[in-house]
């Protein structure tokens, strides 16, 4: 039997990853050296003299990294100790091995692209924990603040139909619970669109309101499942002893608008009884600009709880409570920040992978989630999803995804270059959406 194709890589010259290790990565170096010249002011009042030493050494690090991405040096091991360290010289090590001795070592242009792009977020925060007393600066937390306040329009009308859909959903028959249900999936998907690693760091916010859009954003959904996603858990609902538990995973993406509507979907299995334990998964570093991490996630609900709209305050108390209640379990692990494609967690990260095996559904958010899935490579589009995820099935799960790079799998014949014909860009633009599933049938 063949082996899985290539992976992607920024050697194919014209192609989105050789422009993003090209245009984008070095954009979002930048970016992130300018916020800490930024701060300069503030590190000086908290730390001093110590505090600019820091900064300096910082940028002095972050703009050796871009250098060595423009000039398409040689990937260097990870230098200071951290929890990860000795797993990703490990596998910079692997990288080696598969190179030919013509290529040399690993370099930004000529090693897969999943493997370069997580080494340079892994490479920002090891300038950032190589200089304190600034070590805990998360350089894109203004990106993901920003996006929040800019959403705020969305963020009142998505609030105000979660807290007026609470009042009426003991009384919901079944196809309107399921409408529902499709609706807050779609919310979720669409919210996917606010992506800041995409856009160099620029502009990503939900400005109008999702929910008008809804219907005339459906033809662009090009693989759905819901229905697959509704059977399965209304099942569950149906068989479920009284005290037993239906406990659904998120793999969370972004933070800022789209967590927003991830919390949503959250509430939702809930109060329709769908689920009755949530958890989710985020970062234990800043990742890929605008990912979520445990401060983004008490961040988001702490502003919400605050707001003087009463909706959007009552969901920001509500969500509080499901935290204290431990219906809301927020986790993170290492692995989410290292390069491995999904199918190695059982041997990287057994401990991870044990967890999520005892998930009734578990619901990957965005591309980098279906990247890591699909291991990043150049499969055919009419590739099974369940072939392209090369073993990983700790349990049903589902990827939520709009379209942003050169991997799409489980189409139907034709679909992909019919696409292709009529728009040229349209695995990059997170115009088109994916429910793709992989589970009992």
């Amino acid at each position: 039997m063949a082996g899985p194709p290539a992976s992607l890589s920024a050697r194919d010259v014209g192609s989105f990853a050789y422009l993003t290790v090209k245009d984008r990565s070095p954009q979002i170096l930048t970016k992130a050296i300018d916020t800490l010249h930024r701060h300069k002011n503030e590190f000086f009042e908290k730390h001093g003299e110590k505090g600019l030493e820091a900064e300096k050494k910082a940028i002095s690090l972050l703009s050796k990294l871009r250098n060595e991405l423009q000039t398409d040096k040689p990937i260097v091991p990870l230098v200071e100790k951290f929890v990860d360290t000795d797993v990703w010289n490990q596998y910079l090590e692997y990288q080696q091995s598969l190179l030919n001795e013509s290529d040399g070592k690993p370099r930004w242009f000529l090693s897969p692209w999943l493997f370069v792009e997580c080494y340079m977020y892994r490479r920002i925060h090891e300038a950032i924990i190589q200089s304190p007393p600034i070590d805990d600066f998360d350089v894109f937390k203004e990106l993901k603040d920003q996006n929040f306040f800019e959403s705020q329009e969305s963020v009142i009308a998505l609030c105000t139909h979660l807290q007026e859909l609470r009042k009426t959903i003991e009384d919901l028959d079944e196809n309107q619970l399921k409408n529902e249900f499709f609706k807050v999936l779609q919310i979720s998907l669409w919210g996917n669109k606010c992506d800041l690693s995409l856009s160099g760091g620029e502009h990503s916010s939900q400005k109008t309101n999702i929910m008008n859009s809804l219907e005339d954003l459906k033809p662009f959904i090009l693989v759905n499942d819901m229905d697959r996603l509704w059977s399965l858990l209304s099942n569950y609902k149906k068989t479920r002893e009284k005290e037993s538990v239906t406990r659904v995973d998120i793999v969370l993406d972004n933070s800022g608008f789209e967590l927003i509507t991830d919390l949503v979907l959250a509430d939702f299995l809930l109060s329709s009884k769908l689920a009755t334990k949530i958890h989710f998964y985020g970062k234990t570093i800043p990742w890929f600009v605008s990912d979520t991490t445990l401060h983004d996630f008490n961040w988001i609900i702490k502003q919400l709880k605050h707001s003087n709209n009463k909706w959007v305050s009552q969901c920001g108390v509500d969500w509080e409570d499901h935290i204290k209640m431990g219906r809301w379990v927020y986790l993170d692990h290492i692995f989410w920040t290292l390069p491995h494609e999904f199918s190695a967690m059982s041997q990287v990260a057994p401990d991870l992978h044990a967890a999520l095996q005892k998930a009734h559904l578990i619901f990957f958010k965005g591309d980098l989630n279906y990247r890591k899935l699909t291991g990043d490579r150049r499969w055919e589009f009419t590739v099974p999803f369940h072939e392209a995820l090369s073993g990983f099935h700790p349990a049903p799960l589902c990827s939520i995804r709009t379209l942003k790079a050169e991997v799409q799998v489980g189409l139907q014949p034709g679909q992909g270059e019919q696409l292709t014909a009529s728009e040229p860009n349209w695995l990059t633009t997170g115009r088109y959406g994916v429910f793709q599933f992989d589970g009992p049938l």
